[in-house]
């Protein structure tokens, strides 16, 4: 018996070190951006350990990397990322000369089919999953990305947020992680400035709140898609709702009295910038007190 299972170890021990060299080879040539040898290596890993959590995330990776397409352009908005101004001979702006990305749909589609194939087969692979809404994110399919993020949240509540990272390691603190990375999630949908939005951000964050209903930053996120939209009300219940989990959070206080401040009510904006004095560091405190003066005015 003691040596059947010193085979079966043995058997074990190779197949992941001939996994990792797989590894390692294709990470070499990625550095390389040699596309041609990538996917000869994919292709031999695949027939050696066809189920083989890293070469889904290799697959996708080589997909994405290959999708997409940079180039200098000049246009007259000012694109993402590092630009150039054009100026005239009045000194006035008259262009931008920076690099603007393109992705080939078609490679990414194949990308997300085999990170999909990945994420069906090891569903706690929590790096599958952000992978796939990164790169949502970068095609700026915000449906699909909102979609994914849901879909993320409500998983967790399986797998106890018990997530693994790369080559299948555990994931410290997972919850903590998770709710964190989607909190940024959150920022770059509203950094977005399209008020449409508003609503994904919304069911986030009520998605989240059914599972995790003391994330004070969920609570923040909700009133904040409501207080734009002039729903005053439902955003400061939201906010009241965080300031009973945590009575000395002074960005919420401070936010329940922009709420009020919003909605016209002066003497519940006045206490709640007091609060917000009373708990918040020296930048919360010189800002609530100068709403105070002027509410007073």
């Amino acid at each position: 018996m003691k040596k059947t299972l010193l085979t079966i170890v043995s058997i074990l021990t190779y197949q992941f070190l001939f996994c990792q060299d797989f590894q390692s080879e294709f990470q070499k040539y990625s550095m390389e951006n040699d596309t041609i040898n990538q996917l000869k290596v994919l292709k031999e890993w695949e027939k050696s350990n066809p189920k083989d959590a890293e070469l889904f995330t290799s697959y996708f990776n080589y997909f994405v990397q290959k999708a997409k397409n940079s180039f200098i352009s000049i246009s007259t908005e000012q694109p993402n990322g590092e630009s150039f101004v054009l100026k005239d001979s009045l000194n006035n702006n008259v262009g931008y000369f920076g690099e603007q990305t393109q992705y080939n749909i078609e490679e990414i589609e194949k990308g997300f089919k085999k990170i999909d194939e990945g994420i069906k087969l090891y569903p706690n692979r929590l790096d599958m999953r952000f992978g796939k809404i990164y790169v949502l994110g970068l095609l700026e399919d915000w449906e699909k990305f909102t979609t994914e993020i849901i879909n993320t949240i409500a998983y967790s509540s399986k797998n106890q947020n018990k997530w693994t990272w790369t080559n299948n390691e555990n994931h410290n603190d997972g919850k903590e992680f998770m709710l964190s990375s989607i909190q940024n999630y959150q920022v770059q949908l509203y950094n977005t400035g399209q008020d449409e939005l508003l609503v994904n951000m919304r069911n986030i964050a009520n998605e989240i709140l059914k599972y995790y209903p003391n994330h004070i930053e969920s609570l923040s996120n909700l009133s904040i898609t409501y207080l734009l939209t002039g729903e005053y009300d439902k955003g400061i219940n939201a906010l009241l709702k965080a300031e009973k989990i945590n009575p000395k959070d002074f960005i919420v206080l401070s936010n329940i009295a922009q709420g009020y401040k919003l909605k016209g009510d002066k003497t519940k904006a006045i206490e709640y910038y007091e609060k917000t004095i009373k708990y918040g560091d020296e930048q919360a405190i010189q800002y609530a007190t100068q709403q105070i003066n002027e509410l007073k005015k």
